[in-house]
């Protein structure tokens, strides 16, 4: 399997949004990881190991403290070029923010193309809650918006930790009630409007979730979580075999994530209500979800353990665990065929909810 230049920008794109790879360890995480008694390169896809060596190739700061957070946003690679006509055309707005926070950037996809109101997703994407910009996914929903013929809303949510909990969530649940408020203008069907968000972004889009069923403000018909980030303990007070979270995302960066959000030390028992999805008492009452996973991602455990709650809550609930795959595998090697068999999935998932059907 051969990298294009593309490819090599999208690992560097992964890699700092995912801060702490396996050399990003001192002072990270309460204590160092044992040593795996079973290497995690013999676990992985076949087809993926070139992407996880290109990741693992690229050490980034120790430690990771705000100075190299900062100088990591600054050094990463431009953002790809929205796609030209006749992909889905791209409109930059500025919406209000929630009452006493700033107004929210938002990039709205596919917007005003047809006549007939259309489903919608609103797009959070990945970054530890630190890094990571609207722009570098746009193309991707553009992409998306054209396949399943949907309105796709970006946010530009503020990062941590100079913007923590509930900053980020504010400037998200704002995007929500904005989409569905001005639902009629944008061509939206405001019953048929998913969340969907990448790691860190897949836990903003569960806290989205759980407020919007909180606050009663916008019913959703579906939430897509790829590998969310969902349990602050993880890697500070709960730890994983030493083989999971190896590549790409691990124990120190999850520390180093969820500190700068929640402004104390992750795992500790008092935190902010509505800050940590797999923490929330009561799961009952959300939408139709889909979790997907790699089974070496660091989120492996939490996201399972997730997915068997929202099934006991009475959640309609479909989960992924891709064998061989580690964090961001599908970003970093999309034409692998677990890549794209991942891809799929959450699409028919999607797919589905729009349509108001069963996944088949």
């Amino acid at each position: 399997m051969s990298f294009t230049r593309r490819t090599f920008a999208t690992a560097a794109l992964v890699s700092a949004a995912m801060p702490s790879l396996l050399q990003a360890r001192s002072g990270l995480a309460p204590a160092a990881r044992a040593k795996a008694s079973v290497d995690p390169m013999s676990l992985l896809d076949p087809e993926l190991r070139e992407g996880a060596r290109l990741i693992l190739s690229r050490p980034l700061p120790d430690p990771l403290d705000h100075a190299a957070i900062v100088a990591m946003r600054k050094a990463a690679p431009p953002a790809p070029a929205v796609l030209p006509a006749p992909a889905p055309p791209v409109q930059i707005r500025s919406i209000p923010g929630a009452p006493g926070h700033p107004p929210v950037k938002v990039a709205v996809i596919g917007s005003g193309r047809k006549a007939a109101s259309r489903p919608a997703v609103l797009h959070i994407h990945g970054g530890g809650f630190i890094v990571g910009r609207m722009e570098d996914t746009i193309p991707a929903s553009q992409r998306l918006s054209e396949e399943l013929d949907c309105v796709v809303v970006e946010v530009d949510y503020r990062l941590a930790p100079e913007a923590r909990f509930p900053g980020p969530l504010e400037d998200c649940h704002a995007a929500l009630v904005w989409l569905h408020d001005n639902a009629a203008e944008l061509g939206v069907d405001r019953t048929r409007i998913a969340v969907k968000g990448e790691s860190a972004g897949g836990g903003l889009a569960a806290m989205v979730a759980l407020a919007a069923r909180d606050r009663r403000s916008v019913p959703l018909c579906c939430q897509i979580l790829i590998y969310p980030m969902l349990d602050d303990r993880t890697g500070s007070t709960r730890r994983v075999p030493p083989f999971i979270g190896s590549i790409g995302w691990n124990e120190a960066g999850n520390a180093v994530g969820w500190s700068s959000l929640l402004g104390q030390p992750a795992g500790r028992p008092d935190i902010p209500a509505g800050s940590v999805p797999a923490r929330a008492a009561d799961l009952a009452g959300l939408p139709r979800t889909f979790i997907g996973v790699g089974s070496i991602d660091l989120f492996v455990n939490e996201d399972i353990a997730f997915a068997g709650r929202l099934v006991q809550a009475g959640v309609p609930t479909e989960l992924l665990v891709t064998p061989g795959a580690f964090h961001g595998f599908d970003f970093v090697v999309p034409e692998a065929g677990a890549s794209q068999a991942f891809t799929a999935a959450w699409k028919r998932t999607l797919s589905a909810a729009f349509a108001n059907r069963p996944t088949v």
